[in-house]
C-alpha cells in the first residue's frame, strides 16, 4: 500500500524530470494552491501544497498517489481528494516529513491509495 502512496500513477499524464512547482493544484471539489516542492523519487514522491490564504498559509504534504492527472500545458494538477480530506490530513512537518517514516506511514494510512471519497474505494 505504501509504494503506490507514495508513487504517480502510470495514468496520471506525470512524465518523470517535469518540474510541478508554481501548478495550480485542484481538489476534485476546487482550487487547493500551489506547488511549492515536489519530488519525483520512485517510491517516494510527493507534493508540498501551499494553500494560501484558503487555510490560513497551512502547506500539506500530498502522497504522489493522491495525483489523478497533471496537464503542463495548463499548469495544473488534479488529485482525488476533497478540500475538506486535505485541510484535514495530518499537519505537514517540514523538518520530519523526509526522515520521519511513522508520519509517513500516517499519511499513507489517512489518504491511502485509490481512495478519494470519504475514506471509501470508489
Amino acid at each position: 500500500m505504501t509504494e503506490q502512496t507514495w508513487s504517480y500513477k502510470p495514468t496520471s499524464g506525470y512524465l518523470a524530470g517535469d518540474d510541478l512547482t508554481g501548478f495550480t493544484v485542484e481538489a476534485v471539489d476546487g482550487n487547493v494552491g500551489k506547488v511549492d516542492k515536489h519530488s519525483d523519487e520512485v517510491g517516494d514522491a510527493y507534493l508540498v501544497v501551499d494553500t494560501g490564504v484558503w487555510i490560513f498559509g497551512k502547506e500539506v504534504l500530498l502522497p504522489a498517489g493522491t495525483v489523478i492527472r497533471v496537464e503542463t500545458a495548463d499548469r495544473k494538477v488534479f488529485v482525488g481528494r476533497t478540500r475538506d480530506q486535505i485541510k484535514n490530513a495530518p499537519e505537514f512537518r517540514r523538518d520530519e516529513h523526509l526522515a520521519d517514516a511513522g508520519y509517513r506511514e500516517e499519511l499513507a494510512v489517512y489518504y491511502g491509495p485509490d481512495i478519494p471519497f470519504g475514506g471509501r474505494p470508489v
